[in-house]
């Protein structure tokens, strides 16, 4: 090797050097190294592993068979899980429905431009911030039956008190207007949703000698779709997935009247340690929430309004 080579002088060859286009991608993968690193580790690699265990049966410890479907098979003809599936839904429809339209309500009606209405807004709003399991705490004791709020202002009236909780027949409804505490998150959609219609709309529609019922119909609800198709979204899959509040209160009873289906994989899987038949439950409970999304989104079409897009499109 010649002495000019070896020293990097005029006959030295060039040293490769990264583009700075390589240079700037090597630096945008580094700066999201953390997050793909998190989102492998407790993303995907546990919605991986929990499919895998679906096909085992096994407690994580002693024991790993190999049973394929025999899960899927077992969930089929268990009565629990069909009573939890029931409860689910129950919930969620009755809930869902009521909280939806309470709320879309409120809403309207701390719209109004009145004195004090910020302070309202703030009151109806801070029982959604509250910890979840304190609430339950505090519903606990309005459900109690010597001694709790609502027995004793229903006896104001001379009617009898309830169980609310330790019966078949009243806990659902109980968990349902238990739900009603939270409607401030979705009071907060709606307002923002109402404040960002524009106001030409109602003027114009007053000089067409609409009333209040047919702004509220032709101007306020389209309008609003868009929110009320995320609320409605964001409110169906939280509700097939209550769980906080069955295992707080009552633990699924009275004879299975309040097991929902994530009370149910909680049971299976970290009470009585099946975590293979929790995993296909979670699976099963998955696939349920992304088929209905899916009918969700493919009916928005028809009834959610975007501003600027022609309904054909």
């Amino acid at each position: 090797m010649s002495p000019d080579r070896a020293a990097g002088g005029p006959g030295a060859s060039p040293r490769p050097t990264l583009s700075a286009q390589l240079r700037e991608d090597i630096a945008g993968y580094l700066f999201i190294a953390p997050w793909l690193v998190g989102f492998l580790v407790f993303t995907a690699g546990p919605f991986v592993a929990s499919f895998v265990l679906s096909l085992l049966d096994t407690d994580m410890i002693s024991h790993f068979d190999f049973v394929g479907p025999g899960n899927y098979v077992k969930l089929a003809n268990d009565k629990i899980w069909w009573t939890s599936l029931y409860n689910t839904v129950f919930l969620a429809v009755f809930g869902l429905s009521t909280n939806m339209v309470l709320g879309l309500a409120v809403a309207l009606l701390l719209n109004e431009k009145l004195v004090g209405i910020r302070l309202f807004r703030t009151v109806f709003y801070l029982p959604a911030v509250v910890s979840g399991v304190a609430v339950f705490l505090i519903w606990i004791t309005i459900f109690d039956y010597d001694y709790g709020l609502l027995n004793t202002i229903i006896g104001l009236f001379g009617l009898e008190p309830h169980q609310w909780l330790t019966s078949e027949q009243w806990v659902k409804p109980s968990m349902i207007l238990m739900g009603w505490w939270g409607v401030g998150s979705g009071v907060l959609l709606y307002l923002a949703g109402l404040n960002a219609i524009p106001r030409e709309l109602y003027e114009a529609s007053e000089l067409d000698g609409a009333d209040r019922p047919r702004r509220f119909r032709h101007v306020t609800l389209p309008m609003l779709s868009p929110t009320i198709f995320f609320v409605f979204l964001t409110g169906l899959i939280g509700s097939l997935q209550i769980f906080i509040g069955p295992l707080v209160m009552t633990g699924g009873g009275p004879n299975y009247a309040s097991i929902t289906v994530v009370l149910f994989l909680y049971n299976n899987g970290f009470r009585y340690f099946k975590m293979g038949y929790a995993s296909a439950i979670a699976w099963t409970l998955f696939l349920l929430i992304a088929g209905l999304s899916y009918l969700v989104f493919r009916s928005s079409s028809a009834w959610v309004y975007y501003e600027g897009e022609l309904r054909g499109k």
